[in-house]
């Protein structure tokens, strides 16, 4: 891709993040990376049980927990599905990084301003506010550990796999408004759960599997391209599943 054609992408950073940014900056030259703080929990859970109530949050919270703790025991899968793919999930020390407190923020909006990309595409960050879309003038897309609009939010891999819903199991490359990953779809890649995956493994694995389709949505965007397609799924918020369902869906399906 040309040279003059910039590419800013923003994310709080993470394994299956860094796969996708790695992936873009190995076809486009011009890529610059913007690194939000993560979010405070507190902050995070104030407004979750602001939309679902406390009792709903508490449980997701004691899962979020439980995933925490148990990274150290998934580490073994981690390391088969990054050498299986040949992805990359440490960050590329020649990705030029931007720290920002947020990407809402007014020092990312002025990084931004500066740099005037082309196309600005998220993986793993914040929802940017209505005032934030606003003041950017290039297409934003987004990468979604889920398949649009059934599995919208978090643990969408998760959610297809605990219902049974094995064909739902993918990624989606959307276009960004102001709600929950309910912009217009660009690209899915829908792909095959394996059964030694976990909460603490799907985004990993379907990063490493659908890479492509981050990289097919920027040259779309680059080449004013950009086509949605419709669906007729249910639309659905997900969240993390609460201790409990979490805990029966493991023993009885043995879905963790």
């Amino acid at each position: 891709m040309a040279s003059q054609n910039k590419i800013t992408v923003i994310t709080a950073g993470g394994a299956y993040a860094w796969i996708i940014v790695n992936a873009l900056a190995e076809r486009f030259d011009n890529l610059e990376l913007v690194l939000e703080q993560p979010e405070s929990k507190a902050v995070f859970l104030k407004r979750r049980a602001r939309k679902i109530g406390w009792f709903q949050t508490a449980g997701q919270f004691g899962t979020m927990v439980i995933s925490r703790f148990g990274k150290r025991f998934a580490h073994a899968r981690i390391n088969e599905i990054i050498q299986a793919s040949g992805s990359n999930a440490e960050l590329s020390p020649e990705i030029p990084v931007t720290h920002v407190s947020s990407a809402n923020d007014s020092d990312c909006l002025a990084f931004i301003s500066a740099s005037k990309p082309d196309v600005v595409f998220l993986a793993g960050c914040r929802m940017l506010s209505k005032a934030t879309l606003a003041a950017i003038e290039c297409p934003v897309i987004n990468y979604h550990s889920g398949i649009n609009p059934k599995y919208r939010g978090l643990a969408g891999g998760w959610w297809a796999r605990a219902t049974g819903d094995h064909a739902n199991y993918g990624t989606t490359v959307h276009l960004v408004d102001a709600g929950v990953d309910t912009g217009d779809t660009l690209h899915q890649a829908f792909l095959k759960p394996d059964r030694r995956e976990t909460l603490l493994t799907d985004s990993l694995a379907m990063a490493a599997g659908s890479r492509d389709i981050a990289v097919r949505a920027v040259e779309d965007a680059l080449n004013g391209n950009l086509q949605t397609r419709s669906s007729d799924l249910p639309s659905q918020q997900r969240f993390h599943p609460p201790i409990w369902t979490y805990l029966m869906t493991g023993l009885f399906k043995r879905v963790w």
